[in-house]
């Protein structure tokens, strides 16, 4: 066993070989081990930093949690009330109360990504924790391994696998503990061979690959036979996403299916015949009666076409629907797998009720479980969490919990005791789904794109959450800039990846780019009633609108009345959106090729100078980079030197020298951590990496402190930095777990620092310590130069 953090020595190598080459084109960051070994020397900088005790103030929502993946308990319930939950971005989560309070138990790791938690049957204060998401949602993150503990989640060690990115099952042997199967699904973005069925027989010591297809290909659920444990299930999952495509199924999928071995892993074979065809088949659940073992469900995200769609059916995000398949579609063997029978949607009102299981993203879902003292009684988990009780020929949807539902816990000792988690979090039943109970206190896990602000007293800050929508809050500071409560938010315009701009001359006109970047706007105190949409419509023949998910919108620093939109296209609007003109050509690439189920090829960032009205930057998603200096009359193309093409995460106008102007790439896409923070001094003619001694990205934000032209914050996948010399050196600001830094803000009237987390929710904290601004006179007052 190996605790992650005596890797720090292996890192030094590495990092010093890394930084050397920062001022050459960088290699991407791809390998598992690496990233392991980099987080460890950020752990490190952790220790060291001089900004190490800076308080983080955890501000809220208090009523808003977020995705979790997995939830297990320890039955008999009464016997003990222990819970543990796995969450998409925000850790392992332990309750022994029964909900009533939760403690994060896994801090200390080197990732926030959950896939899957097994407790071992025989000790259950043994623990196994898979990481790394293996629903691969728009904002999934990867793992690094496989993790255990052995006191109850105290202490825990890395037990290898790093490369393996998502998990989306373990499994122990009930008979032997030391036997337990790992279901590895790969890397999100790229093809890699570190996927497949995982099994070890010392404990996680060692492993072997069980099974293995090809690169393409891992394997997203293993079940074993109670009664005899060498005889194991596993479905293979075949799947490729592209940057332009959820995960799909084509003509080509050859490896979609269920596997069947009799002798622990040794020797296996498919067991389809029932199912449909191979390239039919997305991805696959499987589960087993306990009370049965020869009766085993399948839960198959079926592509064989329903309905063909028809011209201006839209999908729920408002684009052109694809021809609807059968979509969730329930199977049941009664023989051990020999053969299967579709049992689900075989009814009208039935079939169309398994159609819109899972909207248009089933690839998401791929759970379902068999009630382990009745056969007939089976659950399936889509948008809804469905119940059968005849054994799949009639589901019926549970009303209650929060929709999007990715894990359930069914106490063997007592079939009504439910235990559900979903996008809202964790909900419990204690009749079977007839009524729902929700944790005392949500579990801390909103999932933040972006930050704004107002100017109202106290001041507000604004933030989409994915699965959530948008949503705001106060920042109270009446009790000490150390002493900032945590509160419940209120709804507000937006969609759940937006941008926000809240017009400073009134604090209440906010605008907000909603899904895919379509525009609104709306006053904070009328709100929903006064929402207005704004982008001009297009005329037949012109090429539709293309937004990014979280599609980037700001109002002038010189005139609040003008808005600026990024699509493909910039726009501006001079009267709060009423009337556009659109000032740049399409800034992305535009290759047909890459256009499908999700918007790309748009832009993903932009800024204005606050110094120069017209001087103007953006970035896109596919990698390019642009400057106008006479408000989009001519835009030059930016991107040279070592910068490679890669998603644009921020760009940002320096307040202090005209031509100074900072950017960020994020190479999630690719499955890349490498750091990537360039500035400019000559308005992006030319860049210098100033990532320093920034261990390991993505780097998500970068921003220029409002008091001090030499300080600057980063946020990452990881850890929040600063740096006080420009960027030539960074330290770890604050003592905070792992966490998904998506947005960093500085109000510039209170002097507080904001970062929204993709999994921890709002987090405040006092910049007085770092830029001085209570020492020295410093205006809060601005007068903007004329347009």
């Amino acid at each position: 066993m190996r605790n992650y953090k005596r890797i720090f020595a292996a890192a030094v190598s590495f990092f010093l070989f890394s930084f050397y080459l920062s001022s050459q084109v960088k290699s991407p960051l791809l390998d598992g081990k690496d990233k392991v070994a980099l987080i460890a020397k950020q752990t490190e900088m952790n220790g060291s930093s001089p900004f190490r005790d800076m308080k983080w103030q955890y501000i809220g929502p208090e009523n808003v949690s977020g995705r979790c993946t997995d939830v297990e308990a320890v039955s008999p319930r009464g016997g003990n009330y222990i819970i543990w939950v796995g969450s998409a971005t925000g850790g392992v989560w332990k309750s022994v109360n029964e909900g009533t309070s939760f403690e994060p138990v896994f801090d200390g790791m080197p990732t926030a990504s959950i896939g899957d938690i097994a407790i071992d049957p025989e000790n259950t204060d043994i623990v196994w924790v898979g990481t790394g998401e293996a629903n691969i949602f728009r904002s999934s993150n990867p793992g690094c391994g496989v993790f255990k503990t052995i006191d109850g989640g105290k202490t825990w060690s890395l037990m290898g696998l790093e490369n393996t990115y998502t998990i989306g099952r373990i499994r122990v042997n009930p008979k032997n503990s030391d036997i337990v199967y790992v279901a590895a699904t790969g890397h999100e973005w790229t093809s890699n061979a570190d996927r497949g069925l995982y099994k070890t027989t010392d404990g996680g010591k060692t492993w072997i690959k069980a099974l293995y297809v090809d690169e393409n290909t891992g394997v997203c659920d293993v079940i074993l036979d109670p009664e005899d444990p060498n005889t194991l299930y596993c479905a293979t999952w075949e799947r490729e996403r592209l940057k332009w495509n959820d995960p799909r199924t084509y003509e080509t999928t050859k490896n979609n299916g269920i596997w069947k071995s009799t002798d622990g892993g040794k020797n296996w074979k498919k067991i389809n015949v029932g199912l449909p065809a191979q390239n039919r088949m997305g991805r696959i659940g499987i589960d087993i009666a306990v009370s049965d073992p020869r009766v085993l469900y399948a839960y198959v995200d079926n592509y064989e076409v329903a309905t063909k769609a028809k011209p201006g059916d839209l999908d729920s995000y408002g684009r052109q629907r694809k021809d609807i398949i059968k979509g969730a579609t329930v199977f049941r063997s009664d023989d051990s797998g020999s053969s299967w029978h579709q049992v689900s949607g075989l009814t009208p009102e039935q079939s169309t009720f398994m159609e819109n299981h899972s909207a248009t993203y089933g690839w998401v879902f791929g759970q379902i479980r068999v009630d382990p003292n009745n056969e007939n009684i089976i659950y399936t988990m889509g948008i809804e969490l469905n119940q059968s009780t005849d054994g799949g020929k009639t589901f019926k949807s549970l009303d209650g919990p929060h929709p999007d539902h990715h894990g359930l816990w069914i106490d063997p000792a007592n079939s009504n005791y439910l235990l559900n988690v979903q996008d809202g979090g964790l909900t419990i039943s204690y009749d079977m789904g007839k009524t729902w109970k929700f944790p005392i206190k949500e579990l801390p896990l909103a999932q933040f794109y972006n930050i704004a602000f107002d100017f109202s007293t106290p001041f507000r800050v604004f933030g989409s959450i994915q699965d959530h929508h948008s949503f705001y809050g106060p920042v109270d500071l009446s009790r000490g800039r150390d002493k900032v409560p945590a509160v419940e938010f209120k709804h507000t315009l937006g969609a759940e990846g937006s941008t926000h701009a809240i017009s400073p001359a009134d604090n209440n006109t906010i605008y907000s780019s909603t899904f895919y970047g379509a525009l609104a706007r709306a006053q904070v105190n009328n709100y929903p009633a006064s929402v207005k949409y704004l982008l001009p419509n297009r005329y037949p023949g012109e090429e539709p609108l293309r937004g990014e998910w979280v599609a980037p919108s700001m109002l002038s620093k010189f005139n609040s009345d003008i808005v600026y939109h990024g699509m493909q296209y910039v726009l501006m609007s001079r009267d709060k959106g009423d009337t556009w003109e659109f000032i740049s050509p399409d800034l992305s690439y535009n290759d047909p090729r890459k256009r499908g189920d999700i918007n790309y090829q748009t832009i993903s960032v932009m800024d204005e100078s606050p110094l120069k009205f017209g001087l103007l930057y953006a970035g896109t998603d596919d990698g390019r980079i642009w400057r106008t200096k006479d408000c989009g009359k001519n835009w030059t193309e930016i991107r040279n030197g070592a910068v490679p093409v890669k998603f644009v995460s921020r760009i940002v106008a320096s307040a202090f020298d005209m031509g100074t102007v900072y950017m960020t790439q994020n190479g999630r896409r690719d499955d890349d951590a490498q750091v990537y923070i360039w500035k400019s001094t000559d308005f992006g003619d030319s860049w210098q990496d100033i990532s320093g001694n920034i261990p390991l990205g993505p780097v998500n934000v970068i921003r220029e402190d409002p008091v001090n032209k030499d300080i600057l914050y980063a946020g990452t996948d990881g850890a929040v930095y600063v740096s006080k010399d420009g960027g030539k050196k960074w330290d770890v600001l604050g003592n905070m777990p792992f966490i998904y830094v998506l947005d960093l803000a500085i109000h510039p009237r209170d002097n507080m620092l904001i970062i929204a987390t993709h999994g921890r929710g709002m987090w405040v904290m006092d910049a007085n310590p770092i830029n001085g601004k209570d020492k020295i006179k410093v205006s809060d007052d601005y007068d903007a130069p004329e347009e």
